[in-house]
């Protein structure tokens, strides 16, 4: 937050500390399988992100890249084909508008095209990526992932102290970054990726990283944690209530009317949106 009270995003000013910002997911990519929020065309887009803004979300987050790693790795074009109409769309709408790619040609398609912040999944490693957020000087959202980017990955480690040691990470990547240029900073511990493993040791591994995110607030940055979807809706609920419960300053979801009901609910609204 490098001592500020409020994030700074496409000329706009998200108040810190307090309340909770809601990040609407918008999937371009038909091979996702979070169906509830995969739009077939740019429209379709545009008029998710009306109905997610009327709810109570401040950012739609916009991936052509399905993140999951059984599904295909697609080219740069192709992403970019699937993102660019809509965030022009979205952005002439006045949305603020998120690119979720690890792909810094799509980032950098994405920025043309008007968005106002980079969500890499791939943690800000690639040099492209951490050069093209110092250009454009814009926040980004440092993703914890363990590999290169998401379809890169294997079993993912349950040990303890997970938090922790999360944070150790994320505080390196931001010495780092900072050095090159990159401020404005988000962190976001990397929980709703998908990873080998044992699905019950993660989702454990899940609750317990929210449970200590006091780790990551300390390391200065607004915090964002990413809702995993589960098969049951109920337990979606429980990761967003322990979210608000324990101080995200934002969080990611894909169940929106349910989020921003809750956000609403913990008495964590925030507060207008200043220009």
């Amino acid at each position: 937050m490098t001592g500020s009270p409020a994030l700074a995003i496409g000329g706009r000013e998200l108040a810190l500390g307090g309340h909770t910002w809601v990040m609407a997911v918008i999937n371009l990519s038909p091979e996702s399988r979070n169906l509830r929020t995969v739009a077939a065309n740019p429209g379709q887009a545009l008029e998710m992100a009306r109905e997610f803004a009327a709810l109570g979300a401040t950012i739609i987050d916009l991936g052509g890249q399905s993140s999951h790693y059984d599904n295909p790795t697609i080219t740069d074009a192709e992403e970019i084909a699937r993102l660019v109409p809509a965030v022009e769309l979205l952005v002439a709408d006045g949305h603020l508008v998120s690119v979720d790619t690890w792909k810094p040609a799509v980032a950098r398609a994405g920025l043309e095209a008007g968005a106002h912040l980079v969500n890499d999944t791939g943690g800000l490693t690639d040099p492209d990526m951490r050069a093209l957020v110092a250009e454009w000087k814009i926040p980004s959202v440092v993703v914890y992932v363990e590999g290169a980017h998401p379809h890169d990955v294997g079993e993912v480690d349950t040990g303890p102290d997970k938090a922790l040691r999360t944070a150790g990470a994320l505080r390196r990547r931001l010495a780092e970054l900072a050095a090159e240029g990159v401020h404005e900073v988000i962190i976001d511990p990397g929980i709703a990726l998908n990873y080998r493993g044992d699905y019950g040791a993660y989702t454990n591994t899940q609750l317990d990283v929210i449970r200590a995110s006091r780790h990551l607030h300390s390391l200065g940055r607004p915090v964002l944690i990413p809702i995993p979807r589960k098969r049951e809706d109920h337990r979606v609920m429980a990761y967003i209530t322990m979210a608000l419960e324990y101080g995200a300053d934002l969080i990611r979801v894909h169940d929106v009317a349910h989020a921003c009901d809750l956000v609403d609910l913990f008495g964590r609204t925030p507060p207008e949106l200043k220009r």
